[in-house]
């Protein structure tokens, strides 16, 4: 109702003929954009009613419905780590949030520390209200866009790649919170080397068992964005897509392809252009194993905390308060640089 208020059509009718400023005719395509676009951005679904997604008018008419939109992607990722607080404790639900949230804040700073467009860009949103939109969209995995990614500055596609390869800042629905448990897992086992504890999580002992499935979680994802992006170039399937010289802008495009299938994401450069056989079976197998893999990974992991019994433990450090929030935020940022940071630097750092 809301969209509608704000512009989007909302009809079982599939085209209205409207009159033209030349005297002439013209058959417009419409339907029921408004529930549609509501449901694409509060299920981090993405696939737009128009081809054009977000930056179509009847998609997002206005800088309201822009606002409106992005609160959609962003309300159910962000409303879990409340429901988690709940379930195991108000201040370990808002330390989540916290660390969330200071993930999320370094994307959009990062993106609008650099003027996007103007080309490329809506001009009824403008460049802070492309940022916001498409920095939200891709870090909840929504996909949609408002605007076209050739008009993103290079800051704004790092923080963009920065969200795809964290996926918990604050991720997709159900999917980031639990990422960001798989970060926690590795944070509590690496400081409790540092400390020479045994880490426990919940009152509960972190076993062998689970770091190395939290670490496979983790490391999955890497493999499946860097060794395909280096397949496609060595069988040159990728320079017959972006030219036979390989530049900064062009590896981009290729690292961005496989990120954003890794992260079930949907926004892309390439469009139709990689509408061939190779790019459609390695990004549908890249979408597949990066997305179900993990899962199988996680119910395994959660699984193995069932049959425990909690115990009142002296935790190496405590999952709460603002020194976890520090802890968390630091090591989910130093592992995402250490294993993504070079291949940056030979795209958008170097554009």
């Amino acid at each position: 109702m809301l969209l509608l208020i704000l512009g989007s059509p909302q009809t079982l009718d599939s085209t209205i003929t409207v009159g033209t400023l030349q005297g002439g005719n013209q058959t417009i395509t419409i339907g029921p954009v408004a529930s549609q676009e509501s449901i694409k951005d509060l299920g981090s679904n993405g696939g737009g009613f128009f081809g054009a997604n977000s930056a179509h008018p009847y998609e997002n008419p206005n800088g309201l419905s822009n606002v409106f939109e992005t609160i959609l992607m962003l309300v159910i990722p962000f409303s879990l780590p409340i429901a988690y607080g709940h379930l195991l404790g108000k201040g370990r639900g808002i330390s989540i949030l916290v660390a969330m949230l200071i993930g999320f804040g370094i994307m959009l700073i990062l993106g609008l520390t650099q003027v996007s467009g103007p080309s490329g860009l809506e001009t009824r949103f403008g460049n802070f209200g492309t940022v916001l939109f498409n920095e939200a969209s891709i870090a909840t995995n929504t996909g949609s866009a408002n605007s076209a990614l050739t008009g993103m500055s290079p800051n704004a596609v790092i923080g963009l790649f920065l969200g795809m390869f964290v996926q918990a800042i604050p991720g997709a629905d159900g999917v980031g919170m639990t990422m960001m448990m798989v970060f926690v897992i590795l944070t509590l086992f690496l400081v409790g080397l540092m400390v020479g504890k045994t880490p426990e999580f919940l009152s509960m002992k972190i076993n062998p068992r689970d770091v190395k499935l939290a670490a496979f979680v983790f490391l999955i994802h890497p493999a499946i964005i860097l060794v395909p992006t280096v397949l496609a170039y060595t069988t040159e399937n990728a320079q017959a897509v972006v030219g036979p010289q390989t530049t900064p802008a062009s590896f981009t495009q290729i690292l961005y392809e496989y990120t954003s299938a890794a992260a079930n994401n949907g926004s892309d450069y390439l469009g139709t252009s990689a509408n061939t056989p190779f790019w459609n079976w390695s990004t549908a197998w890249v979408m597949i194993i990066g997305r179900y893999a993990p899962i199988g990974l996680m119910l395994a992991i959660a699984g193995s905390f069932t049959t425990r019994d909690r115990k009142e433990v002296v935790e190496p450090i405590k999952t709460s308060g603002f020194l976890f929030v520090g802890v968390l935020s630091v090591m989910v940022f130093i592992l995402t640089a250490l294993t993504f940071f070079p291949f940056l630097v030979m795209g958008p750092f170097s554009m």
